[in-house]
Order: structure tokens, then C-alpha cells, then sequence
């Protein structure tokens, strides 16, 4: 099985198709994993959608239910997530590449576009979780949902400093709003429309971004198709011409 250790961690990966290398991130939070990518929650599926054009490379996040592992620690936030990104770039022998990702990907995307841009010649961010003002108390049900689903939960200290790492900055979570002021890289914002994934988020994101379009209908109807064509002809237009 294609896998590989980071660490005290070990990261599950699968590869499709061949060209200019996406790396994706599925939705569904902590439980970001290959097979939510397969499910209705996720109306794009990059390995249907982008294999025939590009080297679309999905992975199982550490203890998201899948194949991926990893202690976890008082002191665990974002940047463990993105210690695994880039040693799977690394792995891979990949110096750039599109990121395309839903849900907690916005979060992934934008933890890896301020550790290394050079690395990122564009990002498809969709639905991004987020907050304005106090925490849902479905997001605070659904953090919880996932550590019942561990066979060996840490203590419930470390799992309330885990989700206060992660949660309690509010807005993007990984990054604040004047990293987003100054980053470069070209980006296709789709709206959530949800609690979890407020379109008020997604709408400032799009627009902090100085290089940034945004789309707000995208998940049914020939608005699924239309948003389609329209990532896929962005992940055309950015990839790098030596590719």
C-alpha cells in the first residue's frame, strides 16, 4: 500500500492519471479521508474530474478513519496537517503543484500557501470551514462525534487543547486576514452555506485575496456543471507552461 512515515506519523496515499500534480484534501473535518471523496457531500471528485488531465493524488488524514495515524498531543494544531502536506510532497519528489480541497481543505490549502508558495502555482478552495462570531454548536458536536469514533482516545484534556488549537482563532482558523492581504497565489474560492461553512467566510477569503475569483452558487443543478468547467479551465490556465 503507498504509504509512507512523518514522523511518529503514517500517511496512506493513492495516485491517479498523469501530468501536472494536484494533492487534494477531502471534506468532512477530522475525518478527511480518500472515501468521503466518493460521497454526495463532495458534488466535485478530483479523481473523476481532473485524472485525465492531470496526477491527482488523494490522501487519508492522520486518525481520520482511514489509513493514516498519528498521536495526538496537547500541543497539536495545523501545522501537524501541514508537516504531513509537505513531507507527501516531499516523498513524491514534488517541487509544485495545484491544490485543490472542501471543507477543512481551506484550512490545508492555506496552512501550505503561507509555509511555502513557491510550491503552489494555484488553489481551488471550496466550501471552507469557518466562523463568524462564537463556535456552532454543531461544530463543537461534530469534533466530538469524530474522537468516539478513535479505539484509543487521548485523555479529554489533550482533546480540548487539540480542538481549541485548531478552533478558537475564528474566521480562515490557520491563517489571520493579513496573511490573506499579501498572498500571491492565483486562487478559485467556492462558497459554503452553512454554519460549519459560513458563505461569509468563503465571500471575505475571495476578496482579501488580491489574486482571487470566487463562486457562489456551485453544488447542484447546472450550477455543479458550470462550476466544473469553470475549476477545470483554471487549473488549465495556471499550470505552469514547462509542465
Amino acid at each position: 500500500m503507498p504509504s509512507f512515515q512523518n514522523g511518529d506519523a503514517s500517511i496512506y496515499y493513492e495516485e491517479y492519471g498523469e501530468g501536472f500534480p494536484i494533492l487534494t484534501f477531502a471534506p468532512a473535518g477530522l475525518r478527511s479521508r480518500i472515501a468521503v471523496w466518493s460521497q454526495p457531500s463532495a458534488p466535485i471528485k478530483p479523481i473523476e474530474a481532473f485524472s485525465s488531465d492531470f496526477r491527482v493524488i488523494v490522501m487519508d488524514q492522520r486518525n481520520a478513519g482511514g489509513q493514516s495515524h498519528a498521536p495526538i498531543t496537547a500541543q497539536d494544531s495545523w501545522h501537524n496537517f501541514l508537516s504531513d502536506h509537505l513531507a507527501l510532497l516531499d516523498h513524491l519528489g514534488i517541487d509544485q503543484c495545484h491544490l485543490y480541497g472542501q471543507c477543512i481543505g481551506g484550512p490545508f490549502i492555506l496552512s501550505l500557501l503561507k509555509a511555502q508558495p513557491q510550491r503552489v502555482a494555484s488553489a481551488v478552495i471550496a466550501q471552507p470551514i469557518g466562523r463568524v462570531g462564537e463556535m456552532p454548536t454543531t461544530w463543537r458536536s461534530s469534533f466530538k462525534q469524530w474522537a468516539e469514533t478513535m479505539s484509543n482516545p487521548p485523555s479529554e484534556a489533550v482533546l480540548n487543547a487539540f480542538h481549541n488549537n485548531l478552533y478558537a482563532p475564528g474566521f480562515a482558523y490557520s491563517v489571520d486576514r493579513d496573511f490573506l492581504r499579501g498572498c500571491q497565489t492565483p486562487c478559485l474560492v467556492l462558497a459554503g452555506n452553512d454554519d460549519g461553512h459560513p458563505f461569509a467566510v468563503a465571500e471575505e477569503i475571495a476578496q482579501l485575496l488580491p489574486h482571487a475569483d470566487f463562486i457562489p452558487e456551485w453544488k447542484e443543478g447546472q450550477s455543479l456543471i458550470e462550476a466544473k468547467a469553470r475549476v477545470q479551465q483554471f487549473l488549465r490556465d495556471h499550470t505552469p507552461v514547462h509542465a
